[in-house]
């Protein structure tokens, strides 16, 4: 970490360890003071609530456009306009959060997602209902990069990796929940319960985190001061590189899975449970990532995760079976916990004193990265070349690992 970043106004386990180089006394991680369960939990369903509304609309598409009387491409701005408020709000939030404190800005956010998700169960028509996702996207995207940030203000960075995977865990839980329950629950109860649901936990937890204490923060200065310390650091942008990257090669074509599997002639049904296995694996492998903090170095778990990666596409490049793909599911889902925890870790020790809008610029970088290959593989998929498509994200598994290791390596803050 650069030195000019060095924190002012984290608790005092947190500096020492941003500050200094990263030693190799994983002996002493096992003595850190832990994050209080009962603030993890918070923290844990706030990102899993976040991370099924994002996700539950995807199953529920056709459904929705057949209720409404709207073509598909009508109910699809409801999800394109969710996910572009989503990744242009994450640096407007770190932001507000650098300003205001982190558990402040989490629960006005949710006030605001709480009312978005139970204006878009009760929207009458495709109008309202686009308005209403659009908002819940704005709204919902605090929860998450808040949430980062707020392990990153209240842990030394020898531990911090333990809370960050079970968070992953959470996020990754609200992921497969959503596309697989928000499917069943449309099809047999309706599409605007759905909806309903975050929108109650919403609420819920804008009571519950009055008891999440607020950590202690350096006075605010300029508006845009935030933004100055973190586009002036050079890891930060490396880190910012590396996540469009990481954004692009497993979060792009990770999309692609169920169209892939329909395009073989499996069900809609089937395609989305096999997809949901993605959630399954990062799930188990955050746990055993949460394990090896302090035992392996980061480089380690990056590199393990890159495998772990590479194979799972190598896999949908040899085959587009299902059991290929059930394998490639759910490696993904493990290299995603041991590579992004790790690269998520290292983003929240970068700028310290605006850490806030740090962790928002990576979360932007990673959707970035996610959209524009999501773009760029439209074309091979819509004439069904998924194998290559697969076999190129095998590729570029190797050099996004090459420069997360290295990266880690060189810049020890």
């Amino acid at each position: 970490m650069d030195t000019a970043d060095a924190p002012r106004s984290t608790p005092p386990p947190g500096p020492a360890a941003a500050t200094g180089p990263a030693a190799p006394a994983a002996p002493a991680a096992p003595d850190a003071p832990p994050m209080p369960a009962a603030s993890l939990r918070l923290l844990r369903t706030a990102g899993f609530v976040s991370n099924f509304d994002r996700f539950c609309i995807t199953p529920m598409l056709l459904l929705i456009g057949s209720r409404l009387g709207v073509p598909l491409t009508t109910v699809m701005l409801a999800a394109s306009g969710y996910f572009l408020a989503y990744g242009l709000m994450q640096p407007v939030w770190g932001l507000l959060s650098d300003r205001l404190g982190r558990v402040r800005v989490m629960r006005l956010s949710l006030a605001g997602a709480a009312v978005a998700a139970l204006c878009s169960a009760l929207a009458p028509g495709a109008t309202v209902l686009i308005v209403a996702r659009v908002a819940a996207g704005a709204f919902f995207a605090a929860s998450i990069a808040a949430s980062l940030t707020y392990v990153g203000d209240t842990v030394p960075a020898a531990v911090r990796q333990r809370p960050l995977s079970e968070l992953m865990t959470a996020f990754a839980l609200g992921t497969a929940v959503a596309t697989v329950v928000a499917g069943a629950l449309a099809h047999h109860v309706s599409w605007r319960l759905v909806f309903a649901l975050p929108g109650v936990i919403a609420a819920f937890l804008v009571v519950a985190l009055r008891r999440l204490p607020e950590p202690p923060r350096a006075a605010p200065g300029a508006l845009l001061a935030p933004f100055k310390v973190v586009l002036r650091s050079r890891r930060q942008w490396y880190v910012m590189a590396v996540a469009m990257l990481e954004g692009g090669v497993l979060l792009g074509f990770l999309t692609y899975l169920a169209p892939a599997l329909e395009a073989q002639g499996a069900s809609a049904t089937l395609a989305g449970a096999v997809s949901a296995l993605y959630g399954v694996g990062s799930m188990a492998a955050a746990q055993q990532v949460k394990r090896l903090v302090g035992r392996w170095t980061p480089v380690r778990l990056i590199v393990v995760g890159g495998v772990q990666m590479a194979v799972a596409f190598g896999l949908a490049a040899a085959s587009l079976s299902v059991p290929a793909l059930v394998g490639c599911a759910l490696l993904l889902g493990g290299g995603w916990a041991f590579m992004h925890s790790t690269i998520q870790s290292w983003a929240t020790a970068l700028s310290p004193t605006a850490r806030a809008t740090g962790v928002a610029m990576f979360g932007v970088a990673l959707y970035v990265g996610s959209a524009l290959a999501g773009v760029l593989a439209a074309g091979p998929a819509e004439h069904h070349a998924y194998r290559g498509m697969f076999l190129t994200a095998a590729v570029l598994t190797v050099p996004l690992t090459v420069a997360a290791a290295v990266g880690r390596a060189r810049y020890r803050g």
